[in-house]
């Protein structure tokens, strides 16, 4: 059975730039405060009018462009977003339509920050499986137009961005996706969500005025949450491909918070010098965040072929996973 490669990946942050200095004069916070707790001096927001699908098709097409596919060879396109255009059709749906890619079947999947690693790894089986040869692979999230800009605990983190991967198999047995490892503990959904708009507690004025439309999050305990949690599934993948944290040439990792980065790379005795970075300049940039930083670290050219690559993600359900591949 062949091995999912990738092939291309892309990238795409709107121009605005939101700084912390700009954050003190919204909320009752300060640079100094969000520095020292998150890692996050900036973070970046969608103009007026651009839609999440605007920003997974730039990502996209940076990724094509890089693979030298075309949208129309194409045979499936999965996008992990919490933000899509509409409830229905899909942003994959309406994103197959902007690239061209008509012979591509389309769907989202929803993990919020965990959504890219989860779409890659449902992405992933079509292509062992032999039942597309190319695939396109998106994070896109526009968490700006969710969150409540009075409240400081959240507003402070999340930016808009989109990530992209395209995959395809190969035959390199010294390269490729080696396993993907994808969990859930929903009794712990109501530290982080979005709790109104949906069938439990529709759009109504009530929803509104209580902003239950907005993210709601307890940092505490998704802290706690997310250190164990993405550390013991980073052991599990390198445990199944034979492997040990020592073996690790990067990691590519969902940025949440540096605090939560810091903790799980000492759990698992790595140098925070193999992780790449970029959530100073764009926040908490949710399912974007994964395909968006292995793009730079790609375009940087940190990954050398045959290098092992551990990639983690955690986000609201709860979701998370992890991922080991040979660049």
């Amino acid at each position: 059975m062949a091995r999912t490669q990738i092939i291309g990946t892309g990238s795409y942050a709107p121009e605005k730039v939101l700084t912390n200095a700009d954050l003190e004069k919204l909320v009752d916070t300060t640079d100094e405060w969000i520095t020292e707790r998150t890692g996050i001096r900036k973070r970046r927001v969608a103009a007026p009018g651009e839609t999440t699908s605007d920003m997974a098709v730039h990502a996209a097409r940076r990724a094509l462009e890089m693979a030298g596919v075309r949208p129309e060879e194409l045979g499936l396109i999965v996008v992990g977003t919490v933000t899509p255009d509409m409830p229905m059709p899909s942003c994959a749906a309406v994103v197959q339509a902007k690239l061209g890619a008509k012979n591509a079947f389309a769907f989202d999947v929803s993990a919020a920050c965990s959504g890219s690693l989860y779409a890659l790894s449902v992405a992933d089986q079509f292509i062992r499986t032999g039942q597309v040869k190319r695939a396109l692979v998106i994070g896109a999230e526009m968490l700006s137009r969710t969150v409540n800009w009075e409240d400081r605990n959240t507003c402070v983190l999340f930016g808009d961005a989109a990530g992209a991967m395209v995959i395809a198999p190969t035959e390199d047995e010294a390269r490729g996706l080696l396993s993907t490892h994808l969990y859930t503990d929903g009794s712990f959904a109501e530290i982080l969500c979005i709790p109104g708009g949906g069938t439990s507690k529709p759009a109504c004025e009530e929803v509104l005025k209580e902003k239950l439309h907005t993210l709601h999050m307890n940092g505490r305990e998704v802290f706690k949450f997310a250190v164990r949690a993405l550390a013991d599934s980073t052991v599990t993948a390198l445990k199944s491909n034979g492997m040990h944290a020592r073996d690790v040439d990067h990691v590519i990792s969902h940025q949440a918070n540096i605090r939560i980065l810091e903790a799980v790379l000492q759990r698992l005795e790595l140098p925070v010098e193999k992780c790449w970075l970029n959530l100073h300049e764009y926040g908490n940039t949710s399912s974007a965040s994964l395909p968006m930083t292995l793009d730079e670290a790609n375009r940087a050219g940190r990954l050398k072929k045959g290098d092992v690559v551990a990639m983690m993600a955690i986000g609201a359900g709860m979701t998370w996973g992890s991922a080991v591949m040979r660049w």
